[in-house]
């Protein structure tokens, strides 16, 4: 009887797509766009970063479609713009977007704590409670003016099935200003102050407005920080072929190539050092200041600094695969 031996299938080939994301506020921003890119006829996968505001989606290339992906992230409340793939390749991070500037939330604020200092002082028996059309004129231009936000991102998150943050912002500062107006007129026929709660929507929404600021300028300088980390790559390599020494652009480098590092030069990826030896600058994963000595068989990282010496790395780990891409 003769064996008859059945070839693996090969795994299906698929596209990969790359889109930025727009309107995202929290994590379950983040899953509801996964799930619904999930969801298009096509997908294999699909990942969504919160912090880069970014989507990487593998779809099939036979029934995958880009145009389907940007109308699904439209469709579950959020914008969406396709990237070229040399974005895609290199993972720079955009601009973290200001939303709203320091200067909204000084004014927010500045019309908020009229509000809330007769509560603060009241304890001490001091009675400086404001009139009710001045509360509600201090309130409303903080509720609709610099609460517009949450009114537009929660419009969106209801009109695609959803709740998010905003929309539960929202709903408890308006429930607090509508009823302060309606208890303020209400009582204009009776005698005595009406429990008013104007403060309770101002201060809401500037303490998040506040929040939002702080998040934004905190991830402004992450990003910042990971660009400092993305520069410490080089975009070319020096590439040992039998024809003799040739640079290449990073991304052309594959498994099992030989780099060559003069130095002074950067490492380009992560690899084994088979010729030469030479000190190597790692204080980039490490924090060591002194150089490490590395000789054959040592492991080099991406983004090191050869010191001094000629090394020849066997390459390792490339892309997205390196460990300053993993850092990153």
């Amino acid at each position: 009887m003769t064996a008859i031996t059945v070839p693996l299938a090969a795994a299906p080939p698929d596209t990969a797509w790359n889109l930025a994301v727009g309107g995202m506020t929290c994590a379950s921003c983040a899953a509801r766009v996964e799930k619904a890119l999930c969801k298009v006829p096509g997908v294999l996968s699909a990942e969504v970063n919160l912090a880069t505001e970014k989507a990487q989606v593998r779809v099939d290339p036979a029934d995958g479609q880009a145009a389907a992906l940007v109308a699904a992230v439209e469709k579950a409340g959020y914008s969406a713009k396709l990237l070229p793939r040399e974005a895609a390749d290199t993972d720079t991070l955009a601009e973290a977007p200001a939303d709203h500037s320091w200067r909204v939330v000084a004014l927010s604020i500045t019309l908020s704590l009229p509000l809330v200092v007769p509560m603060l002082v009241a304890p001490f028996g001091l009675d400086w409670m404001l009139p009710g059309w001045l509360q509600f004129a201090l309130a409303t231009p903080v509720q609709f003016w610099f609460g517009a936000r949450f009114y537009r991102a929660g419009w969106f998150a209801l009109r695609a099935g959803t709740g998010n943050m905003d929309l539960l912002v929202a709903l408890g500062t308006s429930a607090a200003w509508g009823l302060s107006v309606y208890q303020w007129l209400d009582h204009g026929s009776h005698a005595g102050m009406a429990h008013l709660y104007f403060e309770a929507s101002a201060v809401v929404v500037s303490l998040v407005l506040l929040g939002k600021w702080l998040e934004t300028r905190a991830k402004h300088q992450t990003t910042q920080a990971i660009r400092a980390l993305q520069a410490l790559r080089p975009d070319t390599a020096r590439i040992r072929r039998s024809a003799g020494e040739i640079e290449v652009p990073i991304r052309q480098v594959v498994l099992g190539d030989l780099v060559v590092i003069r130095p002074g030069e950067r490492i380009p990826v992560d690899g084994v050092v088979v010729e030469g030896a030479g000190q190597v600058d790692e204080s980039l994963i490490t924090g060591e200041s002194l150089p490490i000595a590395k000789h054959t068989d040592d492991r080099v990282t991406g983004g090191a600094v050869n010191a001094d010496g000629l090394l020849v790395v066997r390459t390792s780990a490339i892309g997205a695969e390196t460990t300053l891409a993993r850092i990153v």
